[in-house]
């Protein structure tokens, strides 16, 4: 045998001997816009993502300007889960380079929130049909007057409340028809959470007060309030990306938010990331398309 055909054989050959030799298997491959088509994850607090990262089949840590993006593959779907930071600055900041890096077909919003409608209680979800800033418009002796926010790059007016993508919401109602959420134990006995569609709004501060509640409730006959939502549906909304945002209630936003949002956190994000899984899930078996 020449020289140069049993250097080609143990050319081919060195990848088998090192991985019987017990040597690591490549690193999975980041995923990015040329991946395919793949679903934007976003929660403001680690507790909200740390869920679903650690649900991720290969994960894949990558860095965006000193932010964490973590690549996988979630119930059959290409995905990319990012911790926002709390507050709208963060939340939006964090989405424009989800939107750039990896152009993701839509975006799911997951983490817990204030409830503002007396129906619900701790660990209801609340799926966005609407959003809006609660803190942004014209303060006058009258109160404030709200106003949709404008596009910087068009110079027009958002509308107030940015809609629930249409079809996010269909498979949404599927997720909620066929999930079992788990019971827990408050202080009026034990619960079952319940999935509603209804109105969020988003705003710079944590809301545990009582008459700020019911003012947030009365003005924006809001279901839940939180802190990143509507900024991220506005990045979406502006870049024409199909946006949902779900909440699952940590707390009634009034005098004893702070200690009930402690007790029920946990839960409330797991609520959220259970009923985001199966959106995914169902994500994963439609046709592929391109954002």
């Amino acid at each position: 045998m020449s020289r140069i055909c049993l250097l080609f054989l143990l050319v081919c050959a060195l990848p088998a001997l090192r991985l019987s030799a017990g040597e690591e298997k490549p690193a999975a491959r980041p995923l990015s816009a040329d991946s395919g088509t793949l679903t934007g994850i976003l929660g403001a607090m680690q507790l909200e993502v740390s869920i679903l990262t650690e649900a991720l089949e290969n994960p894949v840590p990558q860095t965006v300007q000193q932010l964490k993006f973590t690549t996988g593959k979630l119930n059959g779907r290409n995905v990319v889960v990012a911790k926002a930071g709390i507050g709208k600055t963060n939340a939006a900041f964090t989405a424009a380079l989800l939107l750039e890096r990896f152009k993701p077909a839509e975006v799911l919003v997951t983490g817990i929130a204030g409830g503002l409608n007396p129906e619900l209680g701790p660990a209801d979800i609340v799926v966005a049909e609407k959003i809006a800033h609660h803190d942004f418009g014209n303060l006058t002796a009258q109160g404030l007057e709200s106003k949709g926010t404008r596009n910087p790059v068009t110079g027009q007016r958002n509308p107030i409340f940015f809609p629930g993508d249409a079809r996010l919401l269909g498979l949404a109602d599927v997720s909620a028809a066929r999930l079992k959420l788990e019971p827990l134990k408050t202080a009026t006995g034990e619960r079952t959470p319940k999935i509603i569609k209804g109105t969020v709004v988003t705003g710079d501060v944590f809301v545990a007060h009582a008459e700020k509640s019911a003012a947030l409730r009365k003005d924006f006959n809001a279901d839940a309030v939180e802190m990143e939502g509507a900024s991220i549906a506005q990045v979406c909304f502006q870049q024409g990306v199909p946006c949902l945002v779900i909440r699952s209630l940590s707390d009634m936003a009034d005098a004893t938010a702070v200690k009930d949002s402690a007790n029920f956190n946990k839960i409330a994000a797991g609520n959220s990331a259970k009923l985001v899984r199966d959106i995914v899930a169902q994500l994963a078996n439609e046709p592929a398309r391109k954002p």
